[in-house]
């Protein structure tokens, strides 16, 4: 596995933010989930986990071998994403 610089990571996760506000976009124009807002952010949010892990997967890294800092840094993103999608598109 290969130790992954901050530039890297800051990189792949404002990829992941673009891609997963894009998806969000189609996502709830086309809102199809039993469970409404929160069944689709739930489908987002493993979303979210998915493409990270195959972004890292890609640069021969992985989520479990992130030092702490980044993994701070990747958890506080994803909130940030997630809350504004939710200020965004929860009625």
């Amino acid at each position: 596995m290969t130790l992954l610089t901050e530039k890297i990571l800051d990189e792949i996760l404002l990829y992941l933010e673009k891609s997963i506000n894009n998806l969000a976009k189609g996502t709830f124009d086309n809102l199809e989930f039993d469970d409404g807002f929160q069944g689709a952010e739930k489908f987002l949010q493993n979303q979210f986990d998915i493409r990270l892990e195959n972004l890292l997967v890609a640069k021969s890294s992985s989520i479990h071998h992130l030092e702490s800092g980044m993994k701070n840094k990747v958890i506080q993103t994803k909130l940030k994403v997630f809350e504004q999608i939710s200020k965004q598109y929860k009625n």
